[in-house]
């Protein structure tokens, strides 16, 4: 492609690729993606254009999503921050976007970036918006970010402490990374729970316990739920110790859950209460900005020992084939990475 020379009112000089559309990713129906190609128009003084090099699919909220099953009444609070279009459908939904700046602000040129945006080839957003980042995290496990964050505020909502006995039940990308941050809290006995056999290899790579729900122990401290199922809370319910804490950060879009709360729950004084990524934690929101809490992110996944959780790769041009897949029930995939283009 060429490049074109653009002066823009602040003064200073961009080099823009002679591309005057992007391509992205849409759900046109639930169940049916598809690739537009939509207008890339001029950036604002204060504004990046990032090109794309990965991007990122949790087989959680965005299954959800691709199966239209966002209920009516969340349709504006489960919006991903660069969303377009509604739900159900139409809608171009993403969170996990890494790429290069290709023009901007002189200090943001040519860096490493990851931003919180659908699937597309090229975008442009605030440079506020976009994180820069940290040395030792590469590009391909950086999509991890978003994961990250939602782990990171889901053991703060937890109020984990040193030295507590913590079961993690459901080892998806959430689960895996929520146990290996508790794991790293001083005295913490961790066990991680699924019933799923094959995670118990995963779970060994990160250095944590692992264990099938019948083989689970009891009299946890805390509790933290990210299976999805309901199999998987009730679980949750019963390892929990006398006062216990159960965060849910299962999320289950138009599905019903029924809970077991006629055995010890009352008697054991459990409490349940729910973690969204949306809201940082009670506890940090006076002091920590979610941009605060995604640069901490961002830096925890300096461990190589998690690109692991990275267990499926398919090219951009095949996510509207791949997607059916990936949001199959029982999909042994975890963390799915979009690769877009070059990488040079």
């Amino acid at each position: 492609m060429f490049w074109k020379a653009l002066f823009l009112s602040s003064g200073y000089r961009v080099l823009m690729m002679g591309l005057e559309h992007a391509v992205s990713y849409w759900i046109a129906a639930p169940g049916q993606g598809e690739l537009r190609r939509e207008p890339l128009p001029s950036p604002a003084a204060d504004e990046v254009i990032v090109q794309t090099l990965f991007s990122g699919v949790s087989r959680g909220t965005e299954s959800l999503v691709f199966g239209g099953r966002v209920p009516s009444s969340e349709f504006q609070r489960m919006r991903a921050p660069f969303q377009d279009g509604e739900f159900p459908a139409p809608v171009k939904y993403g969170y996990s976007n890494v790429g290069r700046v290709v023009a901007g602000p002189a200090a943001l040129r040519d860096a490493l970036v990851f931003c919180l945006y659908p699937h597309q080839t090229h975008y442009i957003v605030p440079a506020v918006a976009v994180q820069v980042l940290p040395e030792g995290v590469p590009p391909a496990r950086a999509i991890l970010a978003a994961s990250m964050e939602t782990a990171l505020n889901g053991v703060w909502d937890a109020e984990l402490r040193a030295g507590d006995r913590v079961s993690v039940i459901g080892a998806g990308s959430i689960g895996l990374l929520v146990a290996w941050l508790a794991s790293r809290m001083p005295g913490c006995d961790v066990q991680l729970v699924d019933n799923n056999p094959a995670r118990a290899t995963i779970a060994r790579h990160l250095g944590l316990p692992f264990a099938l729900p019948d083989a689970a122990r009891g009299d946890a401290d805390v509790v933290i739920h990210a299976s999805s199922t309901q199999e998987g809370l009730n679980t949750a319910l019963g390892l929990a110790g006398y006062e216990a804490s159960v965060t849910e950060l299962s999320w289950y879009g138009d599905r019903s859950v029924s809970l077991s709360l006629g055995g010890a729950f009352h008697s054991r004084r459990l409490v349940l209460r729910s973690s969204q990524v949306g809201a940082v934690a009670a506890a940090q929101r006076p002091r920590w900005t979610h941009g605060r809490r995604l640069a901490l992110a961002l830096t925890l996944l300096r461990e190589p020992l998690l690109d692991a959780l990275v267990n499926s790769e398919g090219r951009f041009e095949n996510l509207p084939t791949d997607m059916p897949r990936l949001a199959q029930a029982g999909s042994d995939v975890i963390l799915h990475r979009v690769v877009y283009g070059s990488q040079n």
